[in-house]
């Protein structure tokens, strides 16, 4: 690695020797240097500039299809999604959340139904979380919601009382609409097509996909330390939460 040589010296090697280092198509004084990354690259002093910022990376781009009620599913979620989200930086990770799973869709007397592996209460669980998604918009305000609802007694009972605690903002009643009307049923709609678009298609949830992808390899890093594999494939500077994370044991996934 080279070592940093001050602007100041730079600049003084400028001064005595115009030439003397120069870049050819460097046409900035030797104070503008370092000004801009572009600057730095066409005078090629851009490893001797520390006070560059680094190149924005790309978040790790994580999708969790899931269901409501499936074990598994919140165990990932709120065992290891969830603190993993909140230990690294919001630019670091970026979540997508598609509430359906092992669901059944089907068309009765022209109107969509949907079927559900745990039962209707996990319908009801799908769409509830679909429809706080849709009205939250922001990640940051419906995820903690969420968590709330998988790690409580039960999902469908506490909305009102997960609402208070993380988001007050939220009114529950549009919430409570959305779930009863047309616009619930089309959410689950766009989850199912989201799912059977998958490939590989999903034979079992949690399903995991790392940027846009499923693999065997991919899922069982996930479920061992999902902490780890972030870090591992983030290409940006890492956080000192990346310094180190222990592999937990989850239950098996719930299989269709």
């Amino acid at each position: 690695m080279a070592p940093t040589v001050p602007l100041a010296v730079l600049a003084l090697v400028a001064l005595v020797a115009p030439g003397l280092g120069m870049a050819p198509g460097c046409d900035y004084p030797a104070h503008r240097w370092c000004s801009s990354r572009d600057t730095a690259v066409a005078c090629q002093v851009e490893s001797r500039c520390p006070s560059l910022p680094h190149p924005a990376a790309a978040p790790v781009q994580l999708s969790l299809y899931y269901e409501s009620l499936c074990p598994a599913c919140r165990e990932f979620l709120v065992m290891k999604l969830f603190p993993t989200w909140l230990l690294l930086p919001e630019e670091m990770l970026n979540i997508t959340l598609v509430p359906y799973g092992n669901a059944q869709e089907r068309n009765v007397s022209g109107k969509l139904d949907f079927e559900c592996q745990h039962g209707p209460e996990e319908c009801l669980g799908n769409m509830m979380e679909a429809c706080l998604m849709h009205e939250a918009k922001n990640f940051s305000t419906y995820f903690p919601v969420i968590f709330c609802l998988e790690s409580g007694s039960s999902v469908t009972q506490n909305l009102e009382a997960c609402l208070q605690i993380y988001a007050p903002e939220l009114d529950s009643g549009r919430i409570t609409a959305c779930v009863q009307g047309d616009t619930g049923v089309t959410l689950m709609h766009h989850n199912a097509q989201m799912t059977d678009a998958l490939q590989p298609q999903h034979q079992y949830v949690p399903w995991i996909t790392v940027n846009g992808k499923h693999t065997d390899e991919l899922q069982a890093q996930a479920e061992a330390s999902l902490l780890g594999l972030v870090c591992h494939l983030y290409q940006g500077e890492k956080p000192e939460a990346c310094g180190g994370s222990k592999a937990l044991k989850f239950p098996a996934g719930c299989r269709r």
